[in-house]
């Protein structure tokens, strides 16, 4: 069964999301390695997905921004020829190339996307859809891109949701420009039936 991986690209310090408009969005996209990353591992990453789910919202900008604004953005050729799923209950058309609307339920829409193969789907975003994975526990992993900056001020992706949520640390990396990418495993007690 597929793995469901969550991905949360520029998070403060003090737990917040870069909102645009806020002097944490403009630090996290005027540095040129951080407006246009090149990491091979993280292009890898997405490239070996066996889809690209997204929220109503995220999926409206990332693809106007990979189809129109940033098209030359290293993500943009991947994104458009992955296999994505955008979940939402009111978009009835989704233009970019290989995009399907998932508006049911969404524990069975992703029980659905997680048949078929021993790969991964990567959660882009938004906060809805990560809250909502997160209430009915359906990630696997969550990957964090962790900015040396104290925002003050934007989204808080955990606010309340879950209550409770332990995770195993699977491995952290930092790179020159101080950002700590933190890969975490969601931690389920061992049943005793393993072999």
């Amino acid at each position: 069964m597929r793995k469901l991986i969550a991905t949360v690209f520029n998070y403060s310090l003090d737990g917040l999301l870069a909102d645009e408009g806020t002097d944490f969005w403009e630090f996290c996209f005027s540095l040129p390695e951080n407006e246009h990353p090149d990491d091979a591992g993280q292009l890898d990453f997405l490239r070996n997905a066996d889809a690209i789910a997204m929220g109503r919202t995220s999926y409206e900008g990332i693809s106007k921004a990979m189809t129109q604004t940033d098209a030359d953005h290293p993500f943009a050729e991947i994104l458009t020829a992955a296999r994505k799923v955008v979940f939402s209950r009111t978009l009835e058309t989704a233009e970019w190339a290989n995009t399907a609307i998932a508006s049911g339920d969404t524990a069975e829409e992703v029980d659905r996307l997680r048949r078929g193969g021993d790969g991964y789907i990567v959660v882009m975003g938004g906060v809805g859809l990560w809250r909502s994975l997160m209430a009915l526990d359906l990630l696997d992993e969550l990957q964090v891109s962790m900015f040396p900056y104290i925002a003050g001020k934007g989204t808080r992706l955990f606010d309340g949701v879950p209550e409770s949520y332990r995770l195993d640390l699977v491995s952290s990396a930092s790179s020159a420009n101080g950002i700590v990418e933190l890969r975490y495993r969601r931690h389920r007690p061992s049943t005793g039936t393993e072999g």
